[in-house]
């Protein structure tokens, strides 16, 4: 049987810290749905289908096959039981994270009738990035090389940093 999981996010603008993750997911289960969070009431510096292409890209790059993405509304929930996934992977970065993704992993598990959620420390080294950061530096023209992948660095840099 297949084992699929999902990653979800807004991934606004997708990071390193999001690649680690979806490697490290990638080697965990069969197949890794990537969840676009589509938030009406958001405006994003990209739109989903721009960040939806910017992780198929660096998922292409990296030579991960078994990865598909796609935008998503609504209760991450139920996106879960559409993809018929057994599990939901989130990446914690400190303490505050972990106690807001268990409250969340709880919400998701009542909903769904018993979803698990995996959870994976950032790495050391991208402990201190999040999609937050890379704007922010981008904003004060710093560079933002070794925040986010290679593969779509040119991209993010184009829209992000002020000259």
């Amino acid at each position: 049987m297949m084992r699929t999981a999902v990653l979800s996010g807004s991934f606004d603008p997708f990071t390193i810290g999001h690649m680690d993750l979806l490697t490290r997911s990638a080697g965990l289960f069969d197949k890794i749905c990537v969840a676009v969070l589509v938030n009406p009431s958001k405006v994003p510096c990209f739109s989903a289908e721009e960040r939806i292409e910017m992780i198929s890209c660096a998922a292409k790059a990296a030579g991960l096959a078994n990865i598909e993405v796609e935008g998503f509304n609504g209760l991450l929930a139920d996106f879960v039981v559409t993809k018929k996934a057994c599990a939901v992977v989130r990446g914690v970065r400190d303490g505050t994270d972990y106690a807001y993704e268990t409250r969340m992993a709880s919400a998701n598990r009542y909903l769904s009738g018993g979803m698990d959620t995996i959870f994976l420390p950032a790495k050391t080294e991208y402990s201190f990035i999040s999609s937050a950061t890379v704007k922010e530096f981008a904003a004060f023209g710093r560079d933002i090389t070794g925040l986010v992948p290679d593969s779509i660095y040119k991209i993010i840099a184009e829209r992000l940093i002020k000259r």
